[in-house]
């Protein structure tokens, strides 16, 4: 195949009153079914079947360019659309006449950017997401939905077993884990749970090595068969809820379709597309990632205001809590050509805390410094310990606060007149009650064109104490 064949002479085609081609000429008659079509049947190429139902509905010639993709070829073209009445020989419909046409191979879609995708859609439908080790153990899981509670509590509870101890694989009597490949897209059964799921590993570490560990998602077709009732009436004195555990998964579940259905029109895996078509569903799934974030905000903001919030303090290693959260950001990183200086294997540091709302501070730390950090740079991850104190130092090369904005950070929905970046406000807010939920705090230090400095405190474990 050439880069470029031009075709000058005109393609026809004549449609009837319901957009179905009744006649076609080649080259459109290939495009129409390489993209799926029939002859007769329903115009298959999404941007000619929008221009005949504009034309048609406005009953007026239209004349204008032509875009189309078939996956492998990029076409153009000059179309004019006539619209016919039902008096016209044939009965009503539309006359369509395509010139200068253009063919442009189009280069192979890079494989890594397919993956990358697929790994964001599922992030978002993923009703449990789970980390694990390099033997598949788990490490922390975490359920959406009422129906995997149980298992995300049993999967903590029996931190260090293989994951798929507390799931049935289907068509598997292994007792230990297969290789990661094979359970990657695998059919999985979840006791308590009546849904079908999918698992989706995406394994931790540098491309071409062994995983140093996976990240984990179970994901069902199937959204929830009951809505949980309405929560009752708030006794007197309760604090009022913007959105309540019960509502999240409601909500999240048709936002999360939406997101993966506008990925798989974004990346024309329905078919082909125009680019201004895909960016359209590339701003869709844009915004909501953002809304689902605002969701997980909001219900975080509840139970850390709730008069009886508290954690669950364990024995826990802060080096590997910071391992974990520079693991799980690394692909970001990476895209924005940033460095992620986490504690080095081997590095410890005992601390009383809840591993899973460490980690949640971590998180928003190391992501809010990739947000301003600028590319090429690096961002550390530090571990200091001072008498009873452990502290986790996250620091970046940014913009740097001045003492008002210093002063002003950590306010609920504060932005510091940030905008169009899909932030709630709420995350640093969210974070300094976990630390001080924790027994610990969270502080700031910076100076404006110096970088940021976020301190994390929580209680020391001595060696002593932890034997």
């Amino acid at each position: 195949m050439t880069d470029s064949i031009n075709r000058p002479a005109p393609a026809a085609a004549r449609t009837d009153a319901d957009d179905r081609l009744i006649h076609v000429d080649e080259p459109l008659l290939g495009l129409h079914l390489r993209c799926g079509g029939e002859v007769p049947g329903t115009i298959a190429v999404p941007a000619l079947l929008e221009a005949v139902r504009k034309a048609r509905s406005m009953g007026l010639k239209m004349a204008r360019p032509f875009i189309a993709q078939d996956g492998s070829e990029s076409v153009t073209a000059w179309v004019e659309i006539e619209p016919l009445g039902p008096e016209s020989e044939g009965g009503a419909g539309a006359r369509i006449e395509l010139r200068h046409w253009q063919v442009r191979s189009l280069p192979p879609e890079d494989e890594a950017a397919v993956w990358r995708r697929r790994v964001a859609v599922e992030r978002q439908v993923a009703d449990l997401t789970a980390r694990l080790g390099a033997g598949q153990q788990v490490l922390f899981a975490e359920s959406r939905t009422e129906d995997l509670a149980d298992v995300a509590a049993a999967m903590i509870g029996g931190a260090g077993r293989p994951w798929t101890d507390f799931v049935t694989v289907e068509g598997s009597a292994h007792q230990q884990p297969l290789h990661w490949r094979l359970l990657d897209g695998a059919a999985v059964g979840v006791a308590g749970s009546a849904r079908p799921w999918r698992a989706t590993l995406v394994p931790q570490g540098a491309a071409g090595s062994e995983p140093l560990g996976f990240e984990l998602y179970l994901s069902s077709d199937v959204p929830l068969a009951d809505v949980p009732a309405a929560a009752p009436e708030p006794e007197k004195g309760a604090r009022a809820r913007m959105i309540g555990r019960e509502v999240a998964p409601v909500l999240r579940q048709p936002i999360a379709r939406i997101i993966a259905n506008a990925e798989t029109i974004r990346a024309r895996l329905a078919g082909p597309l125009g680019d201004e078509y895909s960016n359209y569903a590339a701003d869709i799934a844009a915004a909501g990632q953002h809304l689902l974030a605002l969701i997980d905000d909001l219900t975080d903001l509840e139970v850390v205001e709730a008069d009886d919030f508290s954690t669950a303090p364990d024995r826990i290693d802060l080096a590997e809590v910071a391992r974990q959260a520079s693991g799980i950001l690394g692909v970001k990183a990476r895209e924005s050509g940033i460095e992620i200086d986490a504690p080095k294997l081997g590095e410890s540091l005992l601390a009383v805390a809840e591993f899973r709302r460490v980690l949640q501070v971590l998180l928003n730390l190391v992501g809010n410094a990739l947000r301003y950090a600028p590319a090429r740079s690096q961002i550390w991850i530090r571990l200091e310990q001072e008498g009873p104190l452990a502290r986790v130092i996250v620091a970046d090369q940014g913009p740097g606060l001045d003492p008002a904005q210093q002063a002003r950070i950590f306010d609920k929905f504060e932005r510091l007149g940030r905008s169009g970046d899909g932030g709630s406000g709420l995350g640093l807010y969210i974070s300094r009650k976990l630390a001080r939920a924790m027994g610990g705090e969270l502080t700031v230090e910076s100076a404006a064109g110096q970088g940021a400095r976020f301190v994390l405190t929580v209680p020391a474990a001595s060696s002593a104490a932890a034997a």
